[in-house]
Order: C-alpha cells, then sequence, then structure tokens
C-alpha cells in the first residue's frame, strides 16, 4: 500500500512532465513561448543558490498566514458555529470580502505599510486562507447532532466537555479539508504581493526578476518550486490529519 501511494503521485508527474516535453517538441514552441522541463535544468542549475534562499523566505511567510488564518478561521467559526444569531450577522461580512479579488486588494496593503514586506506578505496569506476555515468550522459545528448535546446534558456535562468530546472531533474531518484548500490559497497571497510589492522578496520577486531580463526558463523554474512547495505543505496537512482524524477515513467500497 505504501508503495503504491509512493508510485502513483510519482507517476503521475513523470506523466505530466514527458507530456509537457512533447507538446513543446511537437509545437515547436521557443523558449520564450512556453518553456519546457528540459529548459528548467539549467535555469535551477545556475540559480540554485538563490532557489534556497528564497524559496525559504516564500515558504516561512506562507506558513506563518497560514497558522494565523487557523487560529483566527477557527475562532470566528466557533463563534458562527455556537451562535445563530453570529452565524446570519457574520457570514454575509465574509463572504463579501471572499468575493473580493486580492490581487486588488495586495497594491492598497503595500501601500499603506510601505517597506513591511514581511508583515503586508503574512498580511495577505492571512487575508486569502482563513475564509475556508472559518467556513468549515462553522458547518461542522452547526451541524452537530443535537441528540450528543442532550445526551451529555443530561448526564451532567459541560458546554467544555461537549466541545472537546462530541464538537471538536466531529469538525476534524472538515477543518483538515478546508486545510488542504487553504494551503494552496496561502501560497498564491504570498506570491502575490512578493510580487507586486517594490520591496518584494522570495520566489515572487524571483520570478518577477525573470519577467523583467526575459529569462523565461527562470520563470517556469520559479513556477515548479512553488508547486513543489505547495505539495510538500500539503502532505504535512496528510499527515497531520492522519494522525488526529485518521478514523473519519474510509477504506473505497
Amino acid at each position: 500500500m505504501k508503495l503504491r501511494q509512493l508510485a502513483a503521485p510519482l507517476l503521475a508527474v513523470i506523466v505530466f512532465l514527458v507530456f509537457w516535453e512533447g507538446l513543446v517538441w511537437v509545437n515547436d514552441w521557443p523558449n520564450y513561448k512556453m518553456a519546457s522541463p528540459s529548459d528548467l535544468v539549467p535555469a535551477f542549475t545556475q540559480y540554485w543558490e538563490l532557489f534556497f534562499i528564497m524559496g525559504w523566505q516564500t515558504l516561512w511567510r506562507t506558513v506563518v498566514g497560514l497558522l494565523l488564518a487557523i487560529v483566527v478561521g477557527v475562532a470566528i467559526g466557533m463563534v458562527m458555529g455556537f451562535s445563530k444569531t453570529m452565524r446570519d450577522a457574520l457570514y454575509p461580512l465574509l463572504v463579501g470580502f471572499n468575493a473580493v479579488p486580492k490581487a486588488t486588494v495586495v497594491p492598497i496593503v503595500a501601500l499603506m505599510f510601505v517597506g513591511a514586506h514581511d508583515f503586508n506578505t503574512i498580511l495577505i496569506a492571512f487575508m486569502i486562507s482563513f475564509f475556508p476555515i472559518a467556513v468549515s468550522i462553522s458547518i461542522g459545528l452547526s451541524t452537530l447532532e443535537p441528540e450528543y448535546r442532550d445526551i451529555l446534558r443530561a448526564l451532567g456535562a459541560s458546554q467544555t466537555t461537549i466541545f472537546w468530546k462530541i464538537a471538536l472531533p466531529k469538525t476534524l474531518p472538515e477543518f483538515f479539508g478546508a486545510l488542504k484548500v487553504s494551503v494552496t490559497l496561502a501560497f498564491i497571497g504570498t506570491n502575490l504581493m512578493e510580487i507586486v510589492s517594490p520591496h518584494g522578496r522570495g520566489l515572487g520577486a524571483l520570478f518577477d526578476s525573470g519577467k523583467t531580463n526575459s529569462d523565461y526558463p527562470l520563470m517556469f523554474a520559479v513556477l515548479i518550486a512553488l508547486a513543489f512547495l505547495g505539495i510538500v505543505l500539503y502532505y504535512v496537512v496528510v499527515a497531520l490529519e492522519k494522525t488526529f482524524a485518521g478514523w473519519a477515513e474510509r477504506a473505497p467500497g
């Protein structure tokens, strides 16, 4: 089973790269139109030190923004999940906020906090990723079966006990499902700020440098590096899910 779980995604990546290389070769596209995987190797080799430095900068800001999104998203989700009044009040605000394209918010934040690049990047990563977490927690708590609460209350359980014994385990599958989505969203937010900000650093700034210098293989190499970091962080979430909510996984029939 472990061999299959490792081989299946690896084979899918290989097939994708071969298809990508073949598509460029068949259409005879120059690298300034569509770089092929073989064009990316020299870019990674030439700029490997920059990829490590910039990749780390992108990764830690994304993780911090995601952690803030978890804290705030869980808190808001709990408020909405336990109170119908708060749910009715906050949902329109959250939906409206999430409907605003974050690409339009990035320049505003960059101008408001000029020079505070780390703060700006973390803020955008947080803003773009907390919504799925808040909604998942809210839905998980608001759909909690009332019979369970009534039985525990009849046995003298407190609200805290009900939360830890019933509500929290029930919301874990929804929480980790939303967290998988938020991981990719957080990377989008981080790179938007890194590209737009005049003080940008990280892989987004490296991408912008490649665009300025018309180094298209470097630009595509940055995209692959971002995809790699996203996959790594995604599987970190999968490992946490198996540890804390593995009981919810069902084997295919």
